[in-house]
């Protein structure tokens, strides 16, 4: 992302099934940063939503339930990023 912006490094898209689940995996990320001591600058959308996001400075997090993931194209809206691949 730091070639088309300059506010961040990397986006994290991640979906989930319902507007619960997207809260439950931004609590479970955020449980997982505080073990490691890595701060989260701002949160949005934490009460029962479609779309919530962490910003850690250099990547910002986006979970999204699945029509909000379509209606919103993040990954078309920055189709001109590198895209990096995840593996366990």
């Amino acid at each position: 992302m730091r070639k088309l912006v300059n506010f961040c490094d990397y986006f994290v898209i991640c979906s989930a099934s319902s507007d619960r689940q997207v809260v439950a995996i931004a609590d479970g990320i955020e449980e997982g940063l505080l073990k490691l001591n890595v701060r989260i600058r701002h949160k949005q959308g934490l009460k029962i939503s479609t779309w919530a996001l962490l910003d850690l400075g250099d990547v910002v997090v986006h979970i999204f339930e699945g029509e909000a993931r379509e209606f919103y194209g993040l990954e078309h809206l920055w189709q001109d990023a590198a895209k990096v691949k995840w593996e366990k």
